[in-house]
Protein backbone atom coordinates (compact mmCIF):
# COMPACT_ATOMS: atom_id res chain seq x y z
CA UNK A 1 0.00 0.00 0.00
CA UNK A 2 1.17 3.74 -1.11
CA UNK A 3 1.96 5.47 1.98
CA UNK A 4 1.93 9.60 2.65
CA UNK A 5 4.29 11.40 5.09
CA UNK A 6 1.50 12.83 6.52
CA UNK A 7 0.84 9.63 8.08
CA UNK A 8 4.26 9.40 9.82
CA UNK A 9 4.47 10.97 13.20
CA UNK A 10 7.98 13.05 11.96
CA UNK A 11 9.08 15.15 15.37
CA UNK A 12 10.16 11.13 16.06
CA UNK A 13 13.36 9.09 15.11
CA UNK A 14 13.42 6.82 12.84
CA UNK A 15 15.78 3.44 11.67
CA UNK A 16 16.61 1.73 8.40
CA UNK A 17 14.60 -1.60 9.56
CA UNK A 18 11.08 1.53 10.07
CA UNK A 19 12.82 2.37 6.45
CA UNK A 20 12.38 -0.99 4.67
CA UNK A 21 8.96 -0.70 5.71
CA UNK A 22 8.05 2.30 4.30
CA UNK A 23 6.39 1.91 0.39
CA UNK A 24 6.30 5.87 0.06
CA UNK A 25 4.70 7.75 -3.22
CA UNK A 26 7.88 10.10 -2.51
CA UNK A 27 11.24 9.87 -2.13
CA UNK A 28 12.92 10.12 1.07
CA UNK A 29 15.70 10.01 3.06
CA UNK A 30 16.76 9.41 6.70
CA UNK A 31 19.56 11.84 8.22
CA UNK A 32 20.15 11.03 11.77
CA UNK A 33 16.64 9.29 12.56
CA UNK A 34 15.05 12.33 11.19
CA UNK A 35 13.09 11.65 7.58
CA UNK A 36 13.17 14.12 4.78
CA UNK A 37 11.22 14.45 1.91
CA UNK A 38 13.50 14.67 -1.32
CA UNK A 39 13.10 17.20 -4.12
CA UNK A 40 9.79 16.04 -6.73
CA UNK A 41 11.26 14.83 -9.73
CA UNK A 42 14.57 16.56 -10.53
CA UNK A 43 14.42 19.56 -13.06
CA UNK A 44 15.46 18.60 -16.79
CA UNK A 45 18.77 20.93 -15.96
CA UNK A 46 19.64 18.76 -13.02
CA UNK A 47 19.24 15.84 -14.67
CA UNK A 48 21.29 16.77 -17.54
CA UNK A 49 24.45 17.75 -15.44
CA UNK A 50 23.62 14.25 -13.43
CA UNK A 51 23.78 12.56 -17.01
CA UNK A 52 26.95 14.13 -17.95
CA UNK A 53 28.93 13.61 -14.79
CA UNK A 54 27.71 10.26 -14.87
CA UNK A 55 29.02 9.24 -18.35
CA UNK A 56 32.16 11.17 -17.53
CA UNK A 57 32.74 9.00 -14.55
CA UNK A 58 31.61 5.47 -15.81
CA UNK A 59 33.71 6.32 -18.74
CA UNK A 60 36.70 6.92 -16.60
CA UNK A 61 36.65 3.77 -14.54
CA UNK A 62 36.27 1.21 -17.03
CA UNK A 63 37.64 -1.65 -16.82
CA UNK A 64 38.86 -0.20 -12.96
CA UNK A 65 37.83 -1.64 -9.97
CA UNK A 66 35.41 1.09 -8.57
CA UNK A 67 31.81 1.14 -9.23
CA UNK A 68 29.57 4.30 -9.90
CA UNK A 69 26.19 4.66 -8.56
CA UNK A 70 23.67 7.59 -9.95
CA UNK A 71 20.57 7.65 -7.61
CA UNK A 72 17.91 6.32 -6.63
CA UNK A 73 20.97 4.23 -5.07
CA UNK A 74 20.48 3.76 -1.19
CA UNK A 75 23.75 5.08 0.85
CA UNK A 76 23.69 3.25 4.97
CA UNK A 77 25.73 5.71 7.01
CA UNK A 78 26.18 3.68 10.25
CA UNK A 79 28.64 4.38 12.89
CA UNK A 80 30.80 2.14 13.58
CA UNK A 81 29.01 0.25 15.95
CA UNK A 82 26.30 -0.56 14.10
CA UNK A 83 28.18 -2.17 10.89
CA UNK A 84 26.67 -5.58 12.26
CA UNK A 85 23.57 -3.94 13.79
CA UNK A 86 21.57 -2.58 10.73
CA UNK A 87 18.16 -2.17 13.16
CA UNK A 88 20.39 0.83 14.63
CA UNK A 89 21.55 2.62 11.69
CA UNK A 90 19.89 5.67 11.22
CA UNK A 91 21.00 7.46 8.31
CA UNK A 92 20.38 6.19 4.27
CA UNK A 93 20.63 9.12 1.96
CA UNK A 94 20.54 8.66 -1.83
CA UNK A 95 23.61 10.82 -3.76
CA UNK A 96 23.19 12.18 -7.12
CA UNK A 97 26.29 10.49 -8.08
CA UNK A 98 28.24 8.09 -5.43
CA UNK A 99 31.93 5.74 -6.60
CA UNK A 100 32.39 2.87 -4.11
CA UNK A 101 35.86 1.69 -4.99
CA UNK A 102 35.66 -1.11 -1.52
CA UNK A 103 33.04 -3.59 -3.41
CA UNK A 104 32.63 -5.34 0.37
CA UNK A 105 30.69 -2.62 1.29
CA UNK A 106 27.80 -3.24 -2.15
CA UNK A 107 25.07 -5.58 -0.94
CA UNK A 108 21.90 -6.14 -2.88
CA UNK A 109 20.07 -2.92 -1.42
CA UNK A 110 22.76 -0.52 -2.21
CA UNK A 111 25.79 0.43 -0.30
CA UNK A 112 26.84 0.21 3.51
CA UNK A 113 29.55 2.70 4.48
CA UNK A 114 31.14 5.84 3.13
CA UNK A 115 31.60 6.08 -0.43
CA UNK A 116 34.78 6.99 -1.78
CA UNK A 117 33.36 10.24 -3.69
CA UNK A 118 30.22 11.62 -3.43
CA UNK A 119 28.56 14.18 -5.64
CA UNK A 120 25.30 16.45 -4.84
CA UNK A 121 23.37 18.62 -7.50
CA UNK A 122 22.08 21.75 -5.64
CA UNK A 123 18.10 22.02 -6.19
CA UNK A 124 16.21 24.71 -4.84
CA UNK A 125 14.63 22.38 -2.06
CA UNK A 126 17.80 20.13 -0.92
CA UNK A 127 20.93 22.79 -1.47
CA UNK A 128 20.56 23.67 2.25
CA UNK A 129 20.28 19.92 3.34
CA UNK A 130 23.44 18.79 0.66
CA UNK A 131 25.43 22.04 2.37
CA UNK A 132 24.79 21.22 5.70
CA UNK A 133 22.95 17.68 7.42
CA UNK A 134 24.73 15.89 4.39
CA UNK A 135 28.32 17.47 4.58
CA UNK A 136 28.05 16.72 8.12
CA UNK A 137 27.08 13.04 7.68
CA UNK A 138 29.43 12.54 4.70
CA UNK A 139 32.58 14.12 6.56
CA UNK A 140 32.07 12.07 10.01
CA UNK A 141 31.34 8.67 7.60
CA UNK A 142 34.94 9.42 6.33
CA UNK A 143 33.66 10.13 2.43
CA UNK A 144 37.52 11.16 1.10
CA UNK A 145 36.03 13.93 -1.55
CA UNK A 146 32.67 15.66 -1.64
CA UNK A 147 31.85 17.71 -4.65
CA UNK A 148 28.91 20.19 -4.31
CA UNK A 149 27.25 21.13 -8.00
CA UNK A 150 25.41 24.31 -8.57
CA UNK A 151 23.44 24.12 -12.23
CA UNK A 152 22.49 27.44 -12.25
CA UNK A 153 25.59 28.91 -11.57
CA UNK A 154 27.71 26.43 -13.44
CA UNK A 155 30.02 26.32 -10.77
CA UNK A 156 32.05 23.08 -8.96
CA UNK A 157 32.91 23.12 -5.11
CA UNK A 158 35.16 19.97 -4.43
CA UNK A 159 35.76 19.20 -1.19
CA UNK A 160 38.86 16.70 0.24
CA UNK A 161 38.75 14.58 3.48
CA UNK A 162 42.00 15.36 5.42
CA UNK A 163 44.08 13.45 8.18
CA UNK A 164 42.00 15.09 10.76
CA UNK A 165 38.80 13.69 9.19
CA UNK A 166 37.72 17.11 8.21
CA UNK A 167 36.51 18.67 4.59
CA UNK A 168 38.86 20.98 3.42
CA UNK A 169 38.31 22.86 -0.06
CA UNK A 170 40.40 22.16 -2.58
CA UNK A 171 40.93 26.25 -3.06
CA UNK A 172 38.97 29.02 -1.83
CA UNK A 173 36.53 29.94 -4.83
CA UNK A 174 34.50 27.61 -6.57
CA UNK A 175 35.46 26.06 -10.36
CA UNK A 176 34.29 27.80 -13.61
CA UNK A 177 33.74 28.25 -16.88
CA UNK A 178 37.30 27.04 -18.95
CA UNK A 179 38.68 25.02 -15.81
CA UNK A 180 39.22 21.63 -15.08
CA UNK A 181 38.88 20.02 -12.52
CA UNK A 182 41.60 17.58 -10.64
CA UNK A 183 39.62 14.82 -8.41
CA UNK A 184 41.82 14.81 -5.46
CA UNK A 185 41.55 11.01 -4.82
CA UNK A 186 41.85 10.08 -8.52
CA UNK A 187 45.29 12.20 -9.58
CA UNK A 188 45.05 11.05 -13.32
CA UNK A 189 41.07 12.66 -13.56
CA UNK A 190 39.89 15.65 -14.47
CA UNK A 191 36.61 16.75 -15.57
CA UNK A 192 36.14 20.23 -17.55
CA UNK A 193 33.29 22.18 -16.69
CA UNK A 194 32.71 21.84 -20.30
CA UNK A 195 31.91 18.33 -19.57
CA UNK A 196 29.17 18.58 -16.84
CA UNK A 197 27.02 21.55 -17.99
CA UNK A 198 24.24 21.85 -20.97
CA UNK A 199 25.53 24.56 -23.82
CA UNK A 200 22.48 26.16 -23.44
CA UNK A 201 23.81 27.14 -19.60
CA UNK A 202 27.02 28.26 -20.60
CA UNK A 203 25.71 31.43 -22.44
Amino acid sequence: MIMHLNQLDLSRQYTYQDYLGWNFKERVELIKGKLYKMSPAPSRIHQKVSGNLNYSIKHYFKNKSCEVYAAPFDVRLPLPLEYQQEKKITTVVQPDICVICDLSKLDPRGCVGAPDWVIEILSPKTGAKDINEKFDIYEHSGVREYWIVHPTDCTVLPYLLDNKGKFRLVRQRPYTIGEQIPVGIFPDFKIALEEIFPPEQLH
